[in-house]
C-alpha cells in the first residue's frame, strides 16, 4: 500500500475543513442536522468533509477498502482492517458544530499494528492543524487554506498537581470519580479532539474518558499525542490499541490519555 506522507495528509485535512466551513456559517436550517440511528448528530458538513478526505486520500494512493471513515462506517461500509489502515473523522464535535462552537475538528490517521503512526487535528474554526508521526509532533496557523510555519510541540511531565482536560459534553461521574484521585491544580472542558491536542503542547496533563468512543473519533489524536511523548491507556494500563472489529466493531473502552508520564506507575494520588 502507498501511505501518502504527513503533510499530505494535513493538506487533505484542510481540504476538509475549507468544505465544512461555509456550512458552519449557514443557517440553521440550512445545515441539514438530523439524528443518525445510534442517536448522535448528523450535518451536511460531515458528509462534504467526508467525500472529500475519501476523494483525495484514494487519490493520493490509499485503497478505499483500508479507510474507515464514520459516516461510511454508519452507513454499512465495513473496511478491511487486517493490515494498515486509516481512520477518518470528517467532523468530530458534532454537538460543537451545531451549538455553534469552534471546538469541532477533522481527523485523519494511519494505523499500524494496532497503533495509529500518523495522524492529523484541523481545527478549521480557529484556523490551526496539528500532526504527528515518527519525526515528531507539531502545530500550525492555516490561513485562506495555507498551512504556515510548523511549531515544534511536546508533552509535557506534570509537576506536584496535574492540569486535567476533559469532555465538554460527556463528562460523567466516573469520569470524576478517576480525576479524584490524584492532586489537581485545574480542570479545564474541552470538545473533540482538541483534548489530546492539549496534551501533546504541554497545555494539559491528563484527559480521562469514561465514556463511549469510537476509533475514529481518537485515533488522529492519539497520533499526534504519541508523536508529542504521550500515550493513551486503558484501564489497565495497557496502551489503547485499533482495529477492533469484534463486539461492539470499532468501539474503545475507556481510556486515559496522558502527557510525558504514566498516570498508572506515577503515586499522584492525593492523600
Amino acid at each position: 500500500m502507498q501511505h501518502p506522507p504527513l503533510s499530505v495528509l494535513a493538506d487533505i485535512a484542510v481540504a476538509a475543513g475549507e468544505a465544512i466551513m461555509p456550512i458552519f456559517h449557514a443557517r440553521d436550517d440550512e445545515q441539514g442536522v438530523r439524528q443518525k440511528g445510534d442517536g448522535s448528530p448528523v450535518t451536511l458538513a460531515d458528509e462534504a468533509a467526508e467525500a472529500v478526505i475519501l476523494r483525495m486520500l484514494v487519490d493520493a494512493g490509499v485503497p478505499r477498502s483500508t479507510i474507515v471513515a464514520e459516516e461510511a462506517v454508519s452507513g454499512g461500509d465495513m473496511p478491511d482492517t487486517s493490515g494498515d489502515f486509516y481512520l477518518v473523522d470528517p467532523l468530530d464535535g458534532t454537538k460543537e458544530f451545531v451549538s455553534g462552537s469552534g471546538e469541532f475538528t477533522v481527523n485523519i490517521a494511519r494505523v499500524e499494528g494496532g497503533v495509529p503512526v500518523s495522524g492529523v487535528v484541523f481545527v478549521p474554526a480557529k484556523g490551526m492543524l496539528y500532526a504527528g508521526d515518527a519525526a515528531g509532533a507539531w502545530k500550525a496557523a492555516v490561513a485562506d487554506g495555507a498551512i504556515g510555519e510548523r511549531t515544534p510541540i511536546a508533552a509535557a511531565t506534570p509537576g506536584a498537581k496535574l492540569s486535567v482536560v476533559a469532555s465538554k459534553s460527556h463528562l460523567t461521574q466516573e469520569t470524576k470519580d478517576f480525576v479524584d484521585r490524584y492532586p489537581v491544580e485545574s480542570f479545564v472542558s474541552s470538545g473533540s479532539s482538541l483534548k489530546f491536542c492539549r496534551l501533546a503542547e504541554g497545555g494539559a496533563d491528563l484527559y480521562p474518558r469514561m465514556g463511549r468512543t469510537m476509533e475514529w473519533d481518537t485515533g488522529a489524536g492519539h497520533a499526534v499525542l504519541l508523536a508529542a511523548g504521550g500515550q493513551v491507556y486503558t484501564l489497565d494500563g495497557a496502551p489503547l490499541a485499533y482495529g477492533k472489529i469484534s463486539g461492539d466493531t470499532f468501539a474503545n473502552p475507556h481510556f486515559v490519555a496522558a502527557g510525558a508520564f504514566d498516570p498508572f506507575a506515577v503515586q499522584l494520588a492525593a492523600s
